[in-house]
């Protein structure tokens, strides 16, 4: 989206979606376009505008505003020159811009009329008043809030940092040392602002880095690039992960985490399936039981041995058999050992218990495929979303239908489904009906939507990964190169967007593993392992703090050990409720921040051009002299000398 500025030659360039918004300057002469400034921003752009050059702060040297559109504000970015500050007008700066008069009439221009428009000049003191939208309160003389007087150092919830380069510009004196920044908002109405914007989360600088090639595995071979849309694509526990690999058979390569670097080209032990892999996953109470489903409407139980393979396996230990047709996923209950959900053509979804290998719960109601399923926190109750367009609620122990429907996304390209806010929502991640990717919020009692949240445009659909401790949101798509994070609230704004990942190389997906992973003294609060076509990385999410020397228990909370059963499969079935017990992950050598002592004050100096704004040469010699007067002492003082007596003459030695 371009916005060219004639009298400036300034030119902005913004893309639907992008956090960045450049600025050229077009010129006659080579090189034609010069970069001139380059801002960053947290938000994604939906759409930019300029502002009349007659409602410009002439008096701070802004020659540009542009208005930026995101899906929750509208963010004004002021380009302004740097010049000293005063009444004086800066003609250099400002030429006659096109005014608000029109030079003819429509009928005048159809027959043949050719007209300019009248020309207006920008100085405050020559314009009519009539003509200046911003005669009634300029902006100079607005109040700042100073701790967001620095454009580049601006942290409002409404805007992010920014970051600008000098480029050569139009003329020697005209933009040169152009800049950009947000503008700042009045101290006085900075609160209501805040409040009316609403909260802002505290994970909204959190920051994604890929750990160091120590801890990589390389040099994959011959991975499966195209697993069907409703399979995650690989799977991983704090041990091991197991990738699907492009061969007959429905090969699948497991790594242990801890072999690290690069893999031998000889070929790997491998579990073969004999037919094509539909969706795995591990057993998230036994790291050596892998679990595959495959497309003869069959489920494997494959038993991994100590240490990983040495050989490979051809015989799973348990095979499940049900199934009428192919099966669409797989997913495990958050507290019953051994209890096993499947979904499939025959649109069914069953429940298995492991133990004794039998098809416990069969349930119905679907109309169409089902995209994805769910269990919610308190494993009472399965989600479901289907490419007929509904979300349903089951209750498996107690009806093979549905107790609950509600509408879902209107694109029928695929959805994932995942509980949220305590089980208080369901969050949809899928596609509307112009096929761009959206996240909706429902109500978990009445399937109502709450919000929606537009991504972007992908084929892939974002598959969801969701932090009960900070109820931090994890997005991407298989294929993509770029990682969302919200913070999901119980109200309004519900999203609350923060910083997102980006890498140069399009990556299979992440997988997350448990919370004893992740380094707690740097603030660490999810890790997750990235697939990539020919590695194998750990990705680790931090939240930037100051006092790290402490343990930040406010992002810590005690937290569920999901990863040992509460009760099994059998007690479940007969109407047992489970809850995971709690880990506190402060190490015992750190004290939690909110009981860390309180930091003196530090004394905020004020910049520079406040001391020296509007000073006369004078003013400044008096100060100068003052200082140094006050170094020495009064210059009608006597000096120390002038103190002292003398000898006798007599006393001088000849």
């Amino acid at each position: 989206m371009p916005l060219f500025d004639p009298d400036t030659g300034l030119l902005t360039v913004s893309g639907n979606g992008e956090s960045v918004i450049d600025c050229f300057e077009l010129t006659l002469s080579e090189p034609f376009l010069s970069p001139v400034s380059h801002c960053l921003t947290d938000t994604s752009t939906r759409g930019v505008a300029l502002v009349p050059k007659l409602a410009l702060d002439v008096s701070s040297c802004e020659v540009l505003r542009v208005l930026q559109l995101t899906d929750n504000f509208i963010v004004p970015i002021s380009y302004q020159v740097p010049r000293k500050a005063g009444q004086d007008f800066h003609a250099d700066l400002y030429p006659d811009t096109t005014g608000h008069t029109p030079a003819m009439t429509a009928d005048d221009w159809w027959r043949g009329e050719n007209k300019q428009a009248e020309r207006v000049g920008l100085d405050p003191n020559k314009r009519p008043k009539a003509n200046t939208p911003s005669a009634k309160m300029p902006s100079k003389d607005l109040p700042r809030d100073k701790s967001k007087e620095e454009a580049s150092t601006s942290s409002s919830p409404v805007s992010t940092p920014s970051s600008s380069s000098a480029a050569p510009s139009r003329s020697p004196s005209s933009t040169s040392g152009l800049s950009s920044g947000f503008l700042p908002s009045p101290s006085q109405s900075s609160r209501a602002i805040q409040n009316m914007l609403g909260p802002s989360s505290k994970f909204r600088h959190i920051q994604g880095s890929v750990l160091h090639r120590d801890t990589h595995i390389t040099n994959l071979r011959g991975l499966h690039l195209t697993t069907p849309g409703e399979c995650d694509g690989f799977c991983a526990n704090g041990q091991r992960v197991a990738v699907p690999l492009a061969i007959a058979g429905g090969q699948i390569a497991v790594f242990e985490l801890s072999r690290r670097g690069k893999l031998p080209d000889t070929a790997l032990p491998t579990i073969q399936n004999t037919v094509n892999v539909a969706d795995f996953c591990f057993d998230p109470f036994d790291p050596h039981k892998l679990v595959v489903a495959g497309d003869d409407a069959k489920i494997r139980v494959w038993q991994i041995p100590e240490g990983g393979l040495t050989e490979t396996l051809t015989e799973p230990g348990l095979v499940l058999k049900g199934h009428t047709e192919k099966i669409y996923s797989i997913k495990f209950h958050p507290h019953a050992s051994g209890l096993l959900a499947s979904s499939s053509y025959d649109l069914t979804v069953r429940l298995w218990n492991l133990e004794t290998g039998e098809e416990v719960k069969r349930l119905n109601g679907h109309q169409d495929q089902i995209f994805a399923m769910a269990w919610s926190p308190d494993g009472k109750l399965l989600a479901t979303v289907c490419k007929d367009g509904k979300v349903r609620l089951y209750d498996p122990r107690k009806s093979s239908l549905p107790i609950q429907e509600g509408p879902g996304p209107e694109g029928q390209r695929g959805a994932r489904v995942v509980w949220v806010c305590d089980g208080k929502y369901l969050l949809v991640s899928g596609f509307d009906s112009r096929s761009e990717r959206q996240l909706y919020l429902y109500s978990a009692e009445s399937l109502g939507s709450v919000a929606t949240a537009p991504a972007d445009v992908s084929p892939s659909t974002l598959i969801p990964f969701y932090d009960p401790d900070t109820s931090v949101l994890i997005l991407t798509g298989k294929g993509d190169t770029r990682v969302y994070i919200y913070e999901i609230a119980q109200e309004a704004p519900y999203f609350m967007e923060c910083s997102s990942f980006n890498s140069s190389e399009p990556h299979k997906g992440l997988c997350f593993l448990p919370k004893t992973e992740c380094n707690v003294r740097g603030v660490e609060v999810a890790r997750a392992i990235r697939l990539g076509k020919t590695a194998i990385e750990p990705l680790a999410f931090n939240v930037p703090r100051v006092r790290k020397e402490f343990f930040q228990d406010d992002v810590f909370p005690d937290t569920a050990v999901w990863w040992e059963a509460s009760l099994t499969a059998a007690a479940w079935l007969s109407g047992s409720n489970g809850q995971h017990r709690k880990l506190n992950l402060q190490p015992k050598d750190m004290t939690p921040v909110s009981e860390a002592p309180k930091e003196a004050p530090v004394r905020k100096y004020l910049p520079s051009s406040v001391y020296l704004e509007e000073k006369t040469d004078e003013q400044k010699k008096e100060e100068l002299l003052s200082a140094m007067v006050a170094k020495l002492g009064n210059r009608e003082d006597p000096l120390p000398q002038e103190s002292y007596e003398g000898v006798d003459d007599d006393e001088w030695d000849d």
